[in-house]
């Protein structure tokens, strides 16, 4: 009995050894979202591959063509992987977190954590900081915390309160277009919404990137609903051929003509008609947010949002232009955060004027 304790006792040890590599070696393994997260990204790459795997496997037309013309093949293949690559580079991408540009727009803050002063007072007392160093911590933090609260409260209309506008989760001073994300647990700069297929915020950092991952996804699904329609079409063919030659068949004959591969591309195709139609829809969707400038939060949410009930529901607050709107949404230049500012009533007076002949012809809404 002794000895059986001493064997469970190393070998627990030697678990916990192990479990402490791992850990070190890949560190989100020992995260439940992280696990959560890499899982979901595993699904997504088995679901593409189970789809385009099969058509590959039951087509025998598609395996001549690709013998007779591989550049036909190719492209798919290189559309195929380039979704996957856009997929993993849009679910990794930041979407612009508001503590992130409170630090980038108060750059002596992070200077000071790396100052002289700080390193002397850890190396003398250990993990133990100075009441000096404290004290000039303290107060370089509220002059950071000012410095933002002036910077955002100017992005706002003269009068606002500050509370209105400060996270009650974060404790954080939002800018205008800001919204809390419970599930990232963060402030999100230009908040579109929380997608759970990419386990990440759609945000002012990677809205972009989320359109051009949607729009190779739905060339790729395209595609492959024509391939799914090419071997279903053969098939029929066949069965038609079948049927001139030996005569009409009853229905216990058709179905033993209609083979198991039909029946599952089948149930493949339906299901891609249906992500092909959502991901059409979702295309159009965020194009337009993008000609106009708009979030899919701002969209919905417009009556709720505080500092546009008063704006008419036809004039977009945040529209520059749609060549100006694309420039900034496809290339944004200059800060890697953008704060944008209310605009004053009289420019969105301005907005909410109908469109004349002169209107139209000076491209107005351009």
């Amino acid at each position: 009995m002794a000895a059986a304790g001493v064997c469970r006792s190393s070998a627990r040890e030697d678990l916990e050894k192990l479990s402490e590599r791992c850990s070190l070696l890949c560190p989100d393994l020992c995260d439940r979202a992280s696990r959560s997260s890499w899982g979901l990204k595993a699904a997504m790459v088995l679901l593409h591959v189970t789809f385009v795997g099969v058509i590959f496997l039951f087509d025998a037309n598609l395996i001549r063509k690709t013998r007779e013309e591989p550049w036909f093949t190719a492209v798919y293949l290189v559309v195929f992987v380039a979704t996957l690559v856009q997929y993993f580079l849009t679910s990794g991408s930041s979407p612009g977190y508001v503590i992130d540009a409170m630090r980038a727009g108060n750059g002596s803050n992070t200077t000071y954590m790396k100052s002289p002063i700080l390193k002397q007072s850890n190396s003398r007392n250990g993990n133990i900081i100075s009441s000096t160093t404290q004290n000039q911590l303290e107060r370089q933090s509220s002059y950071s915390t000012s410095f933002w609260s002036k910077l955002v409260m100017d992005l706002y209309p003269p009068g606002s309160a500050i509370r209105n506008w400060t996270c009650t989760y974060c404790n954080i001073i939002q800018p205008p277009r800001a919204k809390h994300c419970h599930d990232c647990d963060k402030c999100v700069l230009q908040f579109d919404h929380h997608c759970v297929w990419l386990g990440t915020c759609i945000g002012q950092g990677n809205h972009c990137r989320f359109w051009w991952y949607i729009f190779e996804e739905t060339i790729l699904c395209v595609w492959t609903v024509v391939l799914y329609i090419t071997f279903l079409h053969s098939e029929i063919v066949k069965a038609c051929l079948f049927c001139s030659y030996f005569g009409m068949l009853t229905i216990s004959a058709w179905a033993d003509l209609i083979r198991w591969k039909d029946f599952i591309a089948i149930v493949l195709l339906a299901l891609l008609l249906f992500c092909l139609i959502f991901l059409l829809l979702l295309l159009i969707f965020h194009s337009y947010l993008a000609l106009t400038n708009q979030t899919t939060y701002e969209m919905v949410r417009r009556r709720r949002i505080l500092y546009l009930r008063g704006i008419p529901e036809k004039v977009h607050p945040f529209s520059r232009g749609i060549s100006k709107n694309l420039d900034t949404f496809c290339c944004p230049r200059g800060s890697r955060y953008t704060l944008e500012a209310l605009p004053r009533m009289e420019e969105l007076e301005e907005r909410a004027r109908p469109y004349t002949y002169i209107d139209i012809i000076s491209c107005r809404c351009c």
